[in-house]
């Protein structure tokens, strides 16, 4: 499963007013790992950047000048994300730009007919309603570092999101289902003899209502994974 986790920087909140993309940032996954590719380009807009647009990446008009144009870019864009699953925090404002972007070429095409889209931002609602769910706020929940973070970089941006989206939608691969031979006999001794020293451990059954949601949550997770959810996995290879 070939995934691209996609960020964008602009001169403005609201195509509206004719706001354009400055910044495009991607990183590729496939199979949940990353592999090293990416799209990373910097765009002329042909228009002034807002001020506070300037305040939260920094991206100057003076640097933008000399960049080219969303036309120059756009085949070499569409090669690198066509066919993937899209991965956009907020995704309806990236997917807006892009569109808006694509159709001043008079291109008839839109970012939903060449990926699917899946939105982290309605994502992490779901798992936390109620809660903070900007990017920072997730760095901060599932421990990313974004310390390097001091202005917004659709690079950047892009790669934090994909480790927020992987320990968000799984982390299976750290937990210890999988046995592993000791490799020195003397700590399996230990290991024996310390367990032997154990009081029997208390076994706390749950209710209905917590099954319920917990299969849910995994019921998510494996959608969101592409039906790679090992706890899942696990527990429908124990019921057979």
């Amino acid at each position: 499963m070939r995934q691209i986790v996609l960020d964008t920087e602009t001169t403005g909140l609201s195509t509206a007013e004719g706001h354009r993309i400055i910044e495009i940032g991607c990183v590729e996954m496939i199979n949940r790992k990353m592999t090293g590719k990416y799209y990373h380009q910097y765009i002329c807009p042909d228009r002034e950047v807002d001020e506070g647009a300037l305040e939260v990446h920094g991206i100057t008009n003076e640097f933008l000048s000399n960049k080219p144009r969303f036309g120059e870019i756009v085949e070499d864009f569409i090669e690198f994300v066509q066919g993937a699953e899209l991965i956009i925090h907020n995704a309806p404002f990236d997917i807006g730009f892009l569109d808006y972007e694509l159709s001043l070429l008079s291109l008839d095409r839109k970012i939903e007919d060449l990926c699917s889209i899946l939105d982290t931002l309605a994502l992490a609602r779901e798992l936390h309603p109620g809660q903070k769910n900007s990017l920072d706020a997730l760095c901060k929940r599932y421990d990313v570092n974004n310390a390097q973070r001091e202005l917004h970089g659709a690079l950047l941006d892009a790669e934090i999101l994909a480790d927020v989206y992987l320990r968000m939608t799984g982390g299976q691969a750290d937990l210890l289902f999988v046995s592993h031979e000791p490799t020195e006999s003397i700590n399996q001794k230990k290991a024996t003899h310390e367990t032997k020293q154990r009081p029997p451990l208390k076994v706390v059954k749950p209710h209905d209502h917590e099954l319920a949601l917990h299969q849910k949550q995994l019921e998510l997770l494996d959608k969101v994974s592409g039906s790679e959810c090992l706890w899942k996995k696990l527990e429908s290879e124990i019921r057979e």
